[in-house]
C-alpha cells in the first residue's frame, strides 16, 4: 500500500511541474501572438500568481473537508482547465489568456497543498525522510516539461495545440495517479469534540516559525532562478550561454540535493541539516556577490543550490507531523513560503536598480541567516500516529 502510494505521490509532483514547464516554455511565442510589450507580458503573468495567493490560504480548509486525494482530483482538473482556457486564449486574445492564468494559479496552488500533505503521510508511513525527493520529482518534471515545450518549439507547433494537449494529458494522469493514495484517515479524537478549524494554524508560534523559516529559503531559492542568469552576466561579463549555464548549475544543485537529502536527514536531523544547508547557501551568495571571478561565482552557485535544497520540503514535512492538523499547517507554511517566492524577485529587481543585481543578492545572505536562526522550529513532534479508516 505504501510503496504504491509513495508512486503515486511521485506522479503527481512530476506531473505538476510538467505543466508550468509547458507553459513557461511557450511564453516567448504567446507574447509575439499577442503583440504584447513587456509590462503587458509581465502584468498577464501576474495572474498566475494572484490565483495562487488567493487560493493558498483556503486550502488547508479544503484539503481537511475533501482529504488530499479528492483536493488533487478536483484542483488538477481546474489547473488544466485554466491551461486549456490559456491555450484557447493564445488565438483569441489576452484577456482570455490572463482568466486562464488565474485559473491555472488558482487550481495549481491547492494542488501543491494537497499533494505535499499526501507526501509527508506516505514520508510518515515509511518512517523515514522522502518528501525532498517528491520535490526533486517536481523538478524533473519541470526539466521535462521545458524539453517538451523546447521540441514544440522547434517543430513549430502552435502553442493552442501543444498546451491543450498538455492540458488533458495531465488532468488524466492526475485521476489515474490519486487512485493509489494512502486511504483516508480519521481522527480519533474527532469524536470527542477536539476538531478545529485548518485555519487556526495561522495562531500557532511554531508554525508561523516554520513559515518564516520555509519564506527564508524560498526567498533563496526563487532569487537563484531568477537572477542568477542576469548576475552572472551584468557582475561579471559572462556571455548569455554562460549565463544560462549558471541558472542551470543552481537547478542541478537544487535537484541533487533534495534526491540525495535524505541521506543526512535520515541520520542528522532536521534542525541539523537545515542550519548546515542555510550555512552553506549563505556562503554560496557570498561567493557569488564577492568572488574574484566568474569561476570562484559558479562555484558558489552549486552552494547555494545545494544548501538551499532542502528548505522547503523540510518546511512541508514539519507542519505536517501531526497528520490531524496537517492540512491547515501545511498551508499556511505554503502561504508564506510563496509570498517570497513572489516577492522575493520583485525585491531584487528594485534593490538592483540602485546598487546592480549582483550586489542586490547580499540581501539573500541576510534572509538566510534569519533562516538559520529560527530552523529549530522545524524539530519534530512527536505524535500518536492516527486510525486507519478500515477498507
Amino acid at each position: 500500500m505504501t510503496e504504491r502510494a509513495t508512486r503515486s505521490v511521485y506522479t503527481v509532483f512530476i506531473l505538476a511541474g510538467v505543466s508550468i514547464a509547458s507553459l513557461l516554455s511557450r511564453v516567448p511565442q504567446i507574447r509575439d501572438l499577442l503583440h504584447l510589450k513587456p509590462g503587458a507580458l509581465g502584468a498577464l503573468l501576474l495572474m498566475t500568481a494572484i490565483g495562487s495567493l488567493l487560493s493558498l490560504p483556503s486550502s488547508g480548509l479544503v484539503v481537511h473537508r475533501l482529504g488530499a486525494a479528492r483536493t488533487v482530483s478536483i484542483m488538477s482538473v481546474v489547473s488544466m482547465a485554466g491551461l486549456a482556457i490559456v491555450a484557447i486564449g493564445t488565438e483569441v486574445g489576452a484577456v482570455l489568456v490572463g482568466a486562464g492564468l488565474f485559473v491555472f494559479g488558482f487550481g495549481a496552488g491547492q494542488w501543491d497543498v494537497a499533494m505535499n500533505v499526501e507526501g509527508s503521510a506516505v514520508e510518515q508511513q515509511l518512517d523515514r525522510a522522502i518528501m525532498s525527493r517528491f520535490h526533486a520529482a517536481f523538478s524533473i518534471g519541470t526539466v521535462a516539461g521545458a524539453l517538451i515545450g523546447a521540441g514544440m518549439n522547434a517543430v513549430h507547433v502552435r502553442p493552442m495545440f501543444h498546451l491543450a494537449a498538455v492540458a488533458a494529458l495531465v488532468a488524466f494522469g492526475a485521476q489515474v495517479a490519486v487512485r493509489g493514495f494512502l486511504p483516508a484517515e480519521v481522527d480519533e479524537h474527532a469524536d470527542h469534540g477536539d476538531e478545529r478549524s485548518p485555519l487556526k494554524a495561522w495562531t500557532e508560534r511554531r508554525t508561523v516559525l516554520i513559515g518564516l523559516f520555509v519564506l527564508c529559503m524560498t526567498f533563496a531559492e526563487g532569487t537563484g532562478n531568477d537572477w542568477l542568469g542576469v548576475a552572472a552576466i551584468d557582475g561579471y561579463g559572462a556571455s548569455a550561454a554562460l549565463g544560462s549555464l549558471a541558472y542551470v548549475l543552481f537547478v542541478a544543485s537544487m535537484t541533487a540535493g533534495r534526491w540525495f537529502g535524505p541521506r543526512v536527514l535520515d541520520p542528522f536531523g532536521r534542525v541539523l541539516v537545515l542550519r548546515a544547508g542555510a550555512l552553506c547557501a549563505m556562503a554560496g551568495v557570498l561567493v557569488v556577490v564577492v568572488g574574484p571571478s566568474l569561476a570562484t561565482a559558479l562555484i558558489g552557485i552549486i552552494l547555494w543550490g545545494l544548501g538551499a535544497a532542502l528548505g522547503f520540503p523540510t518546511g512541508m514535512s514539519a507542519a505536517a507531523d501531526e497528520p490531524r492538523y496537517a492540512a491547515g499547517r501545511v498551508s499556511t507554511v505554503a502561504t508564506l513560503g510563496y509570498v517570497a517566492f513572489l516577492a522575493g524577485p520583485s525585491l531584487i529587481g528594485l534593490i538592483g536598480n540602485e546598487t546592480g543585481v549582483l550586489r542586490a543578492l547580499t540581501v539573500t545572505a541576510g534572509l538566510l541567516a534569519l533562516g538559520f536562526a529560527v530552523a529549530g522550529s522545524t524539530r519534530p513532534l512527536e505524535v500518536a500516529p492516527a486510525v486507519d479508516v478500515p477498507s
